[in-house]
């Protein structure tokens, strides 16, 4: 692969050329893993990182708020933490994985209990989807997932190709220009 290989400017240049190769992001061994949770959830999540200590540690992880302090502090490993999830944090999360940064997410969110920023989590669940990114909303699809032989290889993992959907609206003001200038 090409030293100087950014795979969030070559997904830009892919994406403004459909004709282009087939888009796929080359997800290094030490993947980007976003950690997620809800109040109720957090005990969850502290307890499969805990268990899971010795594979996390091993990437860079990447959470919202209180669960990133919680985390570091649990694993002795630094954490990027972001905003709290209501005041943004999903957000941030949701916009890294649109910027090809986070390689999985662990999203251990609270179907009981409704949240005043539901629109924040439908979000990035919905981004998480939109690009691709494996998730995780509970203990059992973490465990698959951490113990996916993937998790310890390089993975080139398959991009949407959304060049249509940015062009979309190119052809109709070629259309409406031609209409109008007859």
């Amino acid at each position: 692969m090409d030293e100087n290989f950014d795979p969030v400017t070559e997904k830009a240049i892919v994406l403004a050329n459909p004709d282009g190769p087939q888009i796929t992001q080359v997800e290094e061994v030490r993947k980007r893993i976003a950690l997620v949770a809800h109040d109720n959830k957090k005990k969850d999540l502290l307890e499969w990182a805990l268990f899971n200590r010795d594979l996390l540690v091993q990437h860079d992880l990447f959470a919202t708020g209180t669960t990133g302090r919680l985390i570091s502090e649990a694993l002795e490993t630094p954490v990027v933490s972001l905003q709290s999830g209501p005041l943004g944090g999903d957000q941030q999360i949701g916009a890294r994985i649109a910027e090809g940064g986070i390689d999985l997410l662990v999203f251990f969110w609270d179907p009981l209990s409704p949240m005043p920023h539901d629109p924040d989590v439908k979000a990035l669940l919905r981004i998480a989807v939109v690009w691709n990114i494996p998730i995780a909303c509970n203990r059992a699809t973490a465990d698959y997932l951490i113990s996916s032989p993937l998790m310890r290889t390089a993975y080139e993992r398959r991009m949407p190709d959304y060049a249509s959907y940015i062009e979309r609206f190119e052809t109709d003001q070629r259309v409406m220009a031609s209409v109008v200038d007859q």
